[in-house]
């Protein structure tokens, strides 16, 4: 956004600088981007006096220049046809760079006659596209800083151009009123008052106007008039200089008044020839596609359904809050004009603007917002301003639709204030604010301006009073201590719990990995997932258009490219959200790890083997162990089918307490991701593992026992399908007090125990803690040990 400083006081009564005022800006949260002083390039041009003129020798439309300068008088050889004696000119001596024609100026000769110098065009310096003759001053002293006498004189085109960055939020920023508010509220400054009286229309307006009953929350309320007999031409010279000074080209007058208020109130403005209206009446309505329009940017554009469009009775003329069309737009014989005040909806218009990659200054606005209860009062302030310059009679308004009610309230607490800014500001002083920034106080409820789409709560109240008091003097404030001694612990257990697994991980070789959430549906099936409950609906990417249910797809992933690269031997390990479905419940903390290639590398002694289900089950135990799981556990199939159905294990508390799994990941699910096997994989869930019963940072005392452990060996014979695992958390339970660790020894196959059948042999240790064990204790929980085992696996005891 640009403005001069001379813009900025029409609408803010200041006698601060321009170092103030930028500072303050920035200071109020809309930054300075640059200051331009235009008077930097005019430095060194001086003015000159005409003392003579004569007609050049050897050409007609030259004349020799006697000029008196603050070097004295110069020869200066000029062809404007207004050179003359007696006038005050504008000098470029030799050595001076004239920015219009983008040449230094030197001594030269001009058939034989030598010229000392230039005397300039108000082109030529930039100052207007006026090149016809040489700049005339009615007065100045020689010697004098041309851009001395411009700021005393003319100051509006030497004025500082100042830029500042418009965050999305602040719209009636993109007015140079709104600007001024804020420097006002600031203290910089008054607000001066620049409302103009309604204008009387002297006729019935020859255009109608109406709003389609489907298009009324595009456009809720239309505005328009039509002045007949104007004199359009080009604006006048202050307006010009005020366009320019902001980087836009002067059109024609009826096009730089749209311009102006653009830019001055944030209120964009379109001007039909009400000539080229077909039927006399416009339709505010939306495309039913295909419709096509050339606009003003001499661009064809062609609609999709829903759009926004103004149209007469045979075309359409404009597309709403973008851009008018070429045909119906004023030009130098325009003598009826329709001016239109509208309001159209922020989201529909920017996205008609993208989808037709338009970049206008209406669109930029009107999606942003403007202000919706000043369009009445903007079609009065452009038919003054066109009466005023251009003449004509204007029409009474047509009105379609009504001005949106989108007023509200939010309660001022000048308490909670305080304590959030961390300043002492008053409440008379936070009520002063919020007044002069255009809100109405009622009790403690602050009514929002129609200006501020942006506030939108109780917290943007904080934000205004915040900011004006002046964001560089927030201070940071600790909160206070709500306990006293020592404080109680931020992370929660499960987010200690988090940490301490990936230490675990990593003491075991582990290196992390961080993947995306998503995955392809592909990957995502292999794993259970890939359903529609964990599809997005706009995803990143083809191979990201699903919410992972595993963390194991991302590391076998990025173990096939790193095997692709040579580097078989891998330990990647990786914490974070799994997701079952689309609703908050449905996400899970997972921790997984991944082992491929071998143990080590090759060495002379046969160390290095491949990785097994052993060193992966190794390692789930240590990490469960880590994060407090309990040590006694049972293990037991029925894992997920992407492990190897004959080579995993479950960890468990119980039939359905999983603490985690582990095992081979399944050669079909190695296939389909390009990973060459075999492959260890892990999987905890954490929120699985109980919490300890008491909370402290001490360890619970070591409970040992000074009685003597025994021993006791049982063989049993049963069918050779059973799993030494069934007969060994059998055993256990046979006496959960008593039995301290039970463990498989030996295995034997085939001789006298026939086809089909093997044989298991445990040692089960029983560790006493109260009194020493006698013989009839020992066969008491020798023959249940027995009984629990036959009935679990139904083989019986070897003779």
């Amino acid at each position: 956004m640009k403005f001069t400083l001379s813009w900025l006081k029409e609408h803010l009564d200041t006698t601060a600088s321009i170092d103030e005022i930028t500072y303050a800006l920035t200071d109020l949260g809309l930054e300075v981007e640059g200051v331009e002083d235009r008077g930097a390039k005019l430095a060194d041009f001086t003015l000159g006096y005409v003392q003579s003129a004569e007609k050049h020798p050897d050409a007609d439309r030259l004349q020799i220049c006697q000029v008196d300068t603050d070097e004295g008088v110069q020869q200066i050889i000029c062809g404007a046809p207004n050179a003359r004696q007696g006038i005050t000119v504008v000098v470029a001596k030799p050595g001076v760079y004239v920015p219009g024609i983008d040449t230094t100026i030197g001594v030269g000769k001009i058939r034989g006659v030598e010229s000392f110098g230039m005397m300039a065009s108000e082109r030529e310096l930039e100052l207007s596209e006026e090149h016809d003759g040489i700049i005339e001053l009615p007065s100045g002293n020689v010697g004098d800083r041309f851009i001395d006498w411009l700021a005393e004189n003319d100051p509006a085109k030497v004025d500082p151009v100042i830029e500042i960055a418009i965050t999305p939020n602040r719209p009636d920023a993109l007015g140079v009123r709104g600007i001024a508010r804020d420097l006002a509220a600031r203290g910089l400054g008054t607000l001066k008052q620049r409302d103009v009286p309604a204008v009387e229309g002297q006729f019935p307006c020859p255009i109608s106007v109406s709003i389609d009953e489907d298009t009324l929350d595009q456009c809720p309320v239309f505005y328009g008039r039509v002045i007949r007999g104007v004199k359009n031409g080009p604006s006048p010279a202050w307006l010009q200089d005020k366009l320019r000074a902001i980087g836009l080209r002067p059109i024609s007058f009826l096009v730089d008044v749209t311009n102006f208020f653009t830019y001055d109130r944030n209120r964009p403005l379109h001007v039909f020839d009400a000539d080229k209206v077909a039927g006399n009446s416009l339709r505010i309505h939306r495309a039913k596609g295909g419709e096509t329009l050339m606009g003003l940017d001499d661009k064809e554009y062609t609609f999709s359904e829903g759009m926004t469009l103004i149209s007469d009775d045979e075309k359409v003329e404009s597309i709403a809050g973008v851009m008018g069309g070429a045909e119906s737009g004023c030009s130098m014989d325009t003598v009826n004009v329709f001016v239109e005040a509208a309001y159209f909806d922020p989201v529909r218009t920017a996205y008609t603007g993208r989808a037709l990659k338009i970049n206008s200054d209406a669109r930029y606005r009107f999606e942003r917002g403007i202000d919706p209860e000043w369009t009445p009062y903007a079609i009065e302030h452009a038919t003054r301003m066109i009466l005023d310059i251009a003449g004509g009679e204007a029409s009474e308004v047509v009105v379609a639709g009504k001005v949106p009610d989108y007023s509200r309230a939010y309660k001022l607490d000048a308490a909670r204030v305080q304590s959030l800014v961390g300043m002492t500001i008053s409440e008379s002083e936070q009520r002063k604010t919020l007044t002069a920034l255009g809100f109405r106080l009622e009790g403690d409820m602050a009514h929002v301006p129609s200006w501020r789409p942006d506030v939108q709560g109780e917290a943007d109240l904080v934000e205004e009073v915040a900011r004006i008091a002046s964001l560089t003097k927030l201070e940071g404030r600790p909160l206070p201590r709500l306990t006293t001694g020592v404080p109680k612990p931020v992370l929660s257990p499960m987010q200690r719990r988090e940490a301490i697994a990936r230490r675990a991980c990593a003491a075991l070789g582990y290196n992390e990995c961080v993947s995306y959430s998503f995955i392809d549906q592909a990957s995502a099936a292999l794993f259970g997932g890939g359903t529609d409950d964990t599809r997005l609906e706009n995803p990143i990417s083809n191979d990201m258009s699903h919410m992972r249910p595993s963390l194991l797809p991302a590391l076998l992933q990025a173990a096939a490219r790193n095997q692709a690269r040579g580097f078989p031997d891998m330990a990647l390990f990786e914490v974070g959200p799994v997701f079952t479905g689309g609703e908050p419940g449905d996400q899970h903390l997972q921790i997984s790890g991944l082992l491929t290639g071998s143990t080590g590398p090759k060495d002379v002694h046969g160390a290095s083997r491949p990785v097994d289900v052993f060193d992966v089950k190794a390692d789930i135990e240590a990490v469960l162990s880590a994060i407090g799981a309990p040590a006694k556990v049972q293990i037991n199939r029925n894992g997920a089918d992407w492990f190897h159905p004959g080579r995993h294990g479950q960890i468990c508390l119980g039939p359905k307490k999983v603490l985690g799994v582990f095992g081979e990941i399944h050669p079909r699910v190695l296939a389909a991701l390009d990973v060459k096997g075999p492959a260890m994989g892990f999987t905890i869930w954490p929120a699985e593992v109980p919490l300890p019963r008491k909370s402290g940072a001490t360890r619970p005392a070591l409970n040992t026992s000074a009685l003597q452990a025994v021993e006791r060996d049982f063989a049993f014979v049963v069918d050779a399908d059973v799993d030494a695992l069934t007969l060994v958390n059998a055993a256990m339970g046979a006496d959960k007090a008593l039995i301290d660790d039970v463990r498989v020894f030996d295995e034997f196959i085939g001789g006298a125990l026939g086809e089909g059948k093997k044989s298991l042999a445990l040692t089960v240790r029983m560790q006493p803690s109260d009194k020493t064990l006698k013989d009839a204790d020992i066969e008491a929980v020798g023959a249940k040990v027995i009984d629990k085992v036959t009935k679990a696996s139904g083989g019986v005891l070897r003779g």
